[in-house]
Formats: structure tokens, sequence, C-alpha cells
């Protein structure tokens, strides 16, 4: 087990798979605080300290669907990427879009990578394990 220094900030529209990330998280040991909001409006509130949601604290990772009401994930990103204050954020694209234009219009946001929910493994197993490994490996700002 490892501590919970890392706080995850997950923006998904769709609730249950919302739910399968969390659950699949506490279950592969990953004991982070992951505090979920529905579209790229409530994540801005969220990093930015204006939402009704518990502060999602530093250092974190965002992970982001694309296809969401409001504000989708591109719309997110550039907005993110546009303000000082956020523009260092990492964020990983977790998505069920497969498409090469999604993933190249993504990378060039400088995300931290781009996952396809179909093969991040059942339950989103390989997610766990990803993160888990990442946050070992890499000095987070």
């Amino acid at each position: 087990m490892i501590d919970s220094t890392l706080s995850i900030l997950l923006v998904e529209d769709d609730d249950v798979a919302a739910e399968a990330v969390r659950r699949s998280l506490t279950r592969n040991g990953v004991n982070y605080p992951v505090i979920w909001v529905e579209d790229g409006l409530a994540a801005l509130a969220a990093l930015r300290g204006q939402s009704a949601s518990p502060a999602v604290e530093r250092p974190r990772i965002v992970l982001l669907d694309l296809n969401m009401p409001r504000m989708n994930g591109f719309e997110f990103l550039s907005c993110v990427r546009a303000d000082p204050a956020l523009q260092e954020e990492v964020v990983f694209v977790l998505t069920t879009s497969d498409a090469d234009e999604d993933r190249t219009r993504a990378y060039r946001e400088q995300i931290a990578g781009y996952m396809v929910k179909s093969a991040v493994g059942p339950q989103f197993a390989k997610l766990a394990g990803l993160l888990l490994a990442y946050h070992d490996a890499v000095c987070l700002p």
C-alpha cells in the first residue's frame, strides 16, 4: 500500500464508468483521494478551488474523458493549458475514442497519456497499475 499523497480528479460524465474506475482503484490498492466531477466546467472549478466539491490537493493527476456535455475534454484541455495557474496539470485522457485524430489532438495539448477505456483491462485494472507505477517513478509538480 502507498500513502495518499496524490489526488486524482476524475472528469467523467458516465456515472457507471466513474464508479467502475473508483472501485478498480480501491480494489487494486490505489488509496488516493478521488474527486469525481461530471464535465470540464466542473473540473475547472474544482482545480481552481471554486467548487462545492472537496479540494483536489497537489500533487494531482487528472483523468479526463473527452466526450462530455457542457465542456468536453478538448475544451477543458485548452482552458487548462491557457491558464498559467493550471498549465502544468498532469492529465491522462481516459476515453472510448480510439480515433487517431483525437489521440493526436490530445497529445498536442501536452497530455501525459491517452488510454482507451476498452484497452485498460477488465474493470480498469491496468489503469490502477499505471497510476501506481507513475506515482512511484515521477516527481509531480
